[in-house]
């Protein structure tokens, strides 16, 4: 659990001062101030103490083993403090001092150096470039940050020593306890898939709240934040979410999934939660600190008033909650408590002379129907509401068997009753689309929590008939698998593909359409063109041998006017199939989290609108659902406007597929099936066309 980090008994300041303009100053003053309860071990050439503690030249004349080392000197002395400090008996250093990795080439060289010399020593390494570790429950203050907050269960790890700084000082305004603090900086050995693990064994943790720049490992981040998940909520900021960065790509799939795509599938895979934005990051994670999870999505809102009574069921309701009415029991209980002029509906309106009593009644009944699932009050400063008076009656009514958000609007009237609230427990928000948003955070997570037992389906497959056609593209040097040889693949992969071939001349083009059967359908076959139509190469349709041979000629001309330099192999003739709903099937591999697999309807759905759903492989049968439950276009697939559903189990097999193929071959490096055809149920869906690209060599 890092115990030398987060409770050492022992801690060196290499480079502790007595000038209270210099961070050796801030951190044996954030350390003696804190009351430390372990030895402070301050270390400098000039200073016989400094803040009534002893100081030492050095570790070698302290003499006795340390468990933390603090190094806070010049860049070209942090070399030495390292040695020293691993000479000392240090378990874990914290390198303060910038200059690193982040200013170019020669710093992560110096920082390689580093990362060598503790590993040598079996000794871990926070920083370079960072703010430093709290502990509030160990009392250690060990970071040159200028304010603390209460102790609390809310642990936060960050890669911005600055961002942290803003954190200790915003939570210590607003009296949010924090548990453990944690910089990490540049990451050279400690990362956040350590400080997750560690935290999710502590038992003074009951959130950790993150902010990251990136992942580093991101299989073992998977892996290590779905256990601490499984144990406590993790909630996320992460940052640097735009396309600047991310890769060209050729296919449909590629080009649609970026970086942050990669980190919202591998977070949802994971049940971390997601901030949108440092408001929300808190938001969550107080809710999560304070609050029981919800059993479910049904939500009721009490109100003494109407306008954001109707803010808080219109946030609600965008975010897929159920507002449903009381039960008839309590609804009758409502009438005799409250005014003829209340609405007993949901929201529940109090009305604007409600008095806290009035308040109370309302939630004593409301927390005991059994048709609800969590409650969000929400109070604007009227004559009658006396707000301090309110949020303590509201901490002393509940009886935290489901949560309570509260929304308190306004500025002076309330602040006393804010401050109240949060020292009671009771988490509060400035508006309810906040509060709703927090608790939808919790609904999520709760679900996630629910969640049955992963089965992974694995299909009987043809793999030699894979391989063979790996073989043959790394062997030619052939990076693009066109449609013939990618319809082959996932022939093995027991895809239904129409009856075709390949021809070279038009003769040979009607002698495949003869043999599969009118009518048929002609596509250009070159490893140069992606997208066929662009250049004219494809015709359907066709329903004879005279249509065919007019057919391969126009479109040899064609695409030969249109792509001089492309290589054409000839033309693709295939039994044309029936119709019905096109949707887009796609694989990309991101570098970190390996392969996402992509779903969205044909057209412009995905065109256009972009409305497409990524997860990442291997999924079960309940998450290929859920990526078509995921789209804004689910309706059209269920059968909107008395158009019958199509064959949704089809869709949700062959993601499933298409997930094996990419465990199974990581030399596949992106995957498009678009169009993939799929009628009513009883009838069988077909891969319309298809590509694939492969890594620059082989994987082994």
């Amino acid at each position: 659990m890092l115990e030398s980090l987060l409770y050492p008994q022992t801690v060196a300041v290499i480079g502790a001062s007595r000038n209270p303009e210099k961070v050796g100053y801030a951190f044996m003053h954030n350390l003696t101030r804190g009351g430390f309860p372990g030895t402070i071990v301050p270390i400098n050439l000039e200073a016989d103490e400094i803040l009534g503690v002893k100081c030492y030249k050095s570790l070698e004349e302290f003499g006795r083993p340390i468990d933390l080392s603090i190094i806070v000197v010049g860049h070209k002395y942090v070399k030495q403090a390292v040695q020293d400090s691993i000479k000392a008996g240090a378990k874990t250093i914290v390198v303060i001092t910038a200059g690193f990795k982040e200013v170019g080439a020669k710093g992560a060289e110096a920082e390689k150096e580093l990362v060598e010399l503790c590993r040598a020593a079996g000794v871990r390494l926070m920083g370079p470039n960072c703010l430093g570790v709290l502990n509030t429950h160990h009392r250690m203050n060990a970071t040159f940050a200028p304010t603390v907050p209460p102790p609390g269960h809310i642990s936060v790890i960050s890669q911005s020593g600055a961002l942290c700084v803003a954190i200790l000082d915003w939570a210590a305004s607003q009296k949010l306890g924090l548990g453990k603090v944690i910089s990490f900086g540049n990451k050279a050995d400690l990362n956040e898939v350590d400080f997750l693990q560690a935290l999710a064994e502590d038992p003074e943790t009951k959130v950790v709240a993150g902010y990251l720049e990136s992942i580093q490992e991101g299989n073992k981040f998977l892996r290590v934040a779905q256990e601490a998940a499984s144990v406590k909520p993790v909630v996320i900021l992460k940052v640097g979410i735009t396309q600047a960065g991310a890769k060209a790509a050729s296919s449909h799939t590629g080009s649609l999934a970026g970086t942050d795509i990669a980190y919202g599938a591998a977070f949802k895979r994971a049940g971390v939660i997601r901030a949108e934005h440092f408001e929300a990051l808190f938001d969550y994670a107080l809710a999560f600190a304070t609050q029981p999870l919800p059993a479910g999505n049904r939500l009721a809102v009490i109100t003494n008033a109407g306008g954001p009574g109707i803010m808080a069921a219109d946030a609600a309701e965008s975010l897929g909650f159920q507002l449903n009415p009381p039960s008839a029991a309590v609804t009758a209980k409502l009438k005799t408590v409250l005014p003829p002029t209340a609405a007993l509906g949901n929201p529940i309106d109090v009305i604007g002379d409600a008095e806290p009593e009035r308040y109370v009644k309302a939630l004593e009944l409301i927390q005991d129907d059994e048709t609800v699932d969590a409650i969000i009050v929400v109070a604007t400063p009227q004559n009658m509401t006396r707000p301090l008076e309110l949020a303590e009656r509201l901490a002393q009514t509940h009886n935290r068997q489901k949560p309570l958000l509260t929304a308190f609007m306004g500025g002076e009237e309330v602040a006393a009753a804010k401050a109240r609230l949060m020292e009671l427990g009771i988490p509060n928000y400035p508006a309810p689309a906040r509060a709703v948003a927090a608790l939808k955070a919790m609904v999520d997570y709760a679900a996630w929590r629910r969640r049955p037992a992963r089965v992974v389906t694995r299909f009987p497959v043809n793999r030699r008939r894979v391989e063979r056609v790996l073989q043959w593209h790394f062997r030619s040097g052939m990076p693009q698998v066109g449609e013939v040889e990618a319809k082959e693949i996932l022939r093995a992969y027991e895809f239904n593909i129409l009856d075709g071939g390949l021809a070279r001349t038009a003769e040979e083009a009607v002698e495949v359409a003869q043999r599969v059967g009118y009518p048929v359908v002609l596509k250009i076959s070159s490893p140069d063109i992606i997208h066929k139509s662009d250049f004219g190469g494809v015709r359907l349709n066709l329903a004879n041998a005279e249509q065919v041979r007019d057919a391969f000629d126009l479109m040899m001309l064609r695409v030969q006017r249109r792509a001089p330099n492309a290589f054409i192999r000839g033309a693709y003739v295939e039994k044309m199939g029936n119709k019905g709903r096109e949707v887009i099937l796609g694989m990309t591999r991101d570098p970190q989290f390996g392969p996402m697999l992509m779903f969205g309807l044909g057209g412009i759905f995905v065109e256009v609108m972009k409305d497409v759903t990524f997860h990442l492989a291997p999924i079960t049968q309940d998450e290929a659902m859920q990526m078509l439950m995921g789209t804004r276009s689910w309706a059209l697939l269920k059968g909107a406007r008395g158009q019958a559903p199509v064959d949704l189990q089809a869709i949700a097999g062959a993601l499933q597929r298409i997930s094996q193929l990419a465990t199974d071959y990581p030399q596949i490096q992106e995957l498009d099936i678009n169009p993939f055809i799929v009628g009513e149920v009883g009838t069988e869906a077909y891969v319309a066309d298809a590509r694939m690209t492969l890594t620059a060599t082989p994987v082994v």
